[in-house]
């Protein structure tokens, strides 16, 4: 589908990312998979979704690592033994191509787990913050492959290591959020540079879409640094994200 030939497919498009934005960067994320299940709702094709989904990751992640910085909730120390290897592997993953098929598969799965994810969280009660320090080996073997999976897929990764960082007993819900924000900064970035040489550029759309995000994620980062989501939206984004899925991986 060439959306950037219909403006109204555009116009709509960016108020799902708007939604998206917000919605993500209240709880540290910058919204990826609610970037791809918009763009796999209106059939873009997986060498254009990847991109821009990194694209506005990288803007929106900025914005919440920001908030939730300054509001105290990030550590370096938490975040570096993911990052070391997260970073290489997230540009290497950039620069694979996967068979449509197997991209659509991997991100509608993806997408199925952040539904699950954003359900589950409305029918627990936050965890409490932790001091248990961090495993180094199993953060480098973690970075590594949330790192690969968030540069094949156009993700960040920050929806996988935000709930190990809370299951494991090495963050409360605020510092894996703010840990999260900058972990899918650096990926993100990462990964389009290593995406970069497979593109001829992101489509024109993206000067709608990009401040669409930032607008999203500012809102949603300033709220989310001082109070989590509400339990509707993150029900209403969880059905969303099935239906865009079954559409992923059916179209």
């Amino acid at each position: 589908m060439d959306i950037a030939a219909n403006a109204a497919a555009v116009v709509i498009l960016a108020g799902l990312i708007f939604c998206a934005a917000l919605l993500y960067s209240s709880v540290g994320q910058a919204g990826a998979s609610g970037y791809l299940a918009a763009m796999a709702l209106f059939g873009l094709a997986p060498d254009v979704m990847r991109p821009v989904a990194l694209a506005l990751n990288i803007v929106v992640s900025a914005i919440a690592s920001v908030k939730f910085a300054r509001a105290g909730h990030f550590s370096w120390k938490l975040l570096w033994p993911f990052a070391v290897t997260s970073i290489p592997f997230a540009f290497v993953g950039g620069r694979l191509i996967l068979p449509s098929l197997v991209y659509r598969l991997i991100v509608g799965v993806l997408l199925l787990y952040a539904a699950w994810r954003l359900y589950r969280a409305t029918m627990q009660p936050g965890a409490p913050a932790s001091d248990r320090p961090v495993s180094v080996t199993v953060a480098l073997l973690a970075g590594l492959v949330i790192g690969l999976l968030a540069g094949l897929t156009g993700t960040g990764g920050g929806l996988l290591l935000g709930p190990l960082l809370i299951f494991a007993g090495w963050a409360g819900p605020r510092q894996a959020a703010g840990v999260s924000a900058v972990f899918i900064l650096l990926n993100s970035t990462a990964a389009l540079l290593g995406n970069a040489g497979n593109v001829g550029g992101l489509p024109s759309a993206i000067l709608v879409w990009g401040p669409a995000a930032a607008v999203g994620g500012w809102i949603g980062a300033e709220y989310g640094s001082r109070r989590l989501a509400g339990v509707t939206l993150r029900r209403i984004l969880a059905v969303v994200l099935v239906l865009a899925a079954i559409k992923m991986i059916w179209q």
